[in-house]
């Protein structure tokens, strides 16, 4: 039988991008995006403390295929900071496609953390831009108000959840993912790729009803 975890003060939900274009129809749709919501929304009540993560892109961000000529979704491309990964357009700033999706519906939660509106520089992570040394600082945020263990639920189980969890991890936090309350991508073997590198970083995965 698994082992239960109960949450407490120093603990926090950590909801990672939510968004109408990570869902089915939307522009950068995550297979069953949508499944997580209602999910997500159980869990939520049962942390206190719940931050919100909102990728927000500028028209023309640099991790769009169409800012490249030429190149196609999917492809990935040298740039100054790495390689990266060319998404289809998607979470434009103030577009219907970067809102929450509908059904969220989490009252309580204390910070929307918006990431991802440097234009030459792509955001997977809610601690770190994909440069590795711009900070977004939530790892402040969440020192100053002594929390220590982050839960994480959210999109995409193998990019945003997977940068975040890791980046908890480094900045000395312990990290859960609560894996049925995600979804992947799965683009060449990135998920399996994902749990390699949990287990190296000591990420704890769980499923929901571990969580009381």
């Amino acid at each position: 039988m698994a082992e239960h975890i109960a949450t407490g003060p120093s603990d926090i939900l950590l909801v990672v991008d939510i968004q109408n274009d990570f869902c089915p129809g939307g522009g950068l749709a995550v297979p069953g995006g949508d499944e997580v919501v209602s999910l997500v929304n159980r869990l939520a009540r049962r942390f206190d403390h719940v931050v919100l993560t909102q990728d927000w892109h500028p028209r023309g961000h640099l991790s769009f295929a169409s800012s490249h000529p030429g190149r196609s979704p999917y492809t990935t491309l040298g740039l100054a900071y790495g390689p990266q990964i060319l998404w289809p357009d998607h979470c434009v700033q103030g577009t219907p496609g970067a809102e929450f999706h509908a059904d969220l519906h989490i009252p309580h939660a204390e910070l929307v953390l918006r990431k991802g509106y440097h234009r030459e520089i792509d955001s997977y992570s809610a601690f770190n831009e994909n440069d590795r040394k711009t900070r977004t600082g939530l790892a402040g945020y969440l020192r100053e108000r002594d929390f220590t263990r982050i839960f994480l639920a959210g999109l995409a189980f193998d990019f945003c959840v997977r940068y975040s969890a890791e980046d908890a991890r480094h900045d000395g936090f312990k990290a859960v993912v609560i894996e049925d309350a995600c979804r992947g991508i799965d683009v060449e073997g990135s998920v399996e790729a994902t749990r390699r590198s949990f287990a190296a970083l000591d990420v704890q995965c769980v499923m929901s009803g571990q969580v009381r």
